[in-house]
């Protein structure tokens, strides 16, 4: 959906946003020994510094190469619009999902002797978490919010698009 720079960084941000505080609950919850009311206060020391790395890892490296790694699996240009949407969510999960798993260990367990295997068992836990929050979800809700955000601007490239005759 997002065309231009400014377009790509806001739908990042509203993406992590979302996704973040999902995710810090959801571990904390998990680390807590169930969802607690402790953990939307204990989220506040966490969610800040989760932000920061999940938002310059999806601008920097998973936004970029998701792009990449779906469109050498689909063709954007032959396949239905919602092949191509799920496909760069697919692609962004495989990427984001160790990537941040590695930095909840970091940030709740700390590096130890059993950094590797905690590191594992975040991405076994936090995988299919995201897999489908991301797909029946957080991703429906972002493109709801942006298409609200940039209705204008959306509109105008729908009809450049369709007037524009090579």
């Amino acid at each position: 959906m997002p065309t231009t720079n400014f377009q790509r960084v806001v739908f990042a941000f509203l993406s992590v946003v979302i996704t973040v505080h999902l995710f810090v609950f959801y571990n904390l919850a998990i680390e807590m020994g169930g969802m607690l009311n402790k953990v939307f206060i204990e989220s506040r020391k966490v969610v800040p510094i989760e932000f920061i790395f999940a938002f310059l890892l999806q601008i920097f490296i998973a936004g970029p190469l998701s792009l990449k790694i779906a469109f050498s699996i689909v063709n954007p240009r032959e396949e239905k619009p919602y092949i191509v949407t799920t496909a760069i969510i697919c692609s962004t999960i495989i990427l984001m999902c160790p990537m941040m798993s590695f930095v909840a260990t970091i940030l709740y367990n700390g590096i130890t002797p059993e950094f590797l295997a905690q590191w594992m068992q975040k991405i076994v836990f936090n995988f299919p978490f995201a897999f489908f929050s991301q797909l029946f979800f957080i991703q429906p809700l972002v493109r709801f919010l942006f298409g609200i955000i940039f209705k204008k601007q959306l509109r105008k490239a729908r009809e450049h698009a369709v007037n524009y005759q090579p």
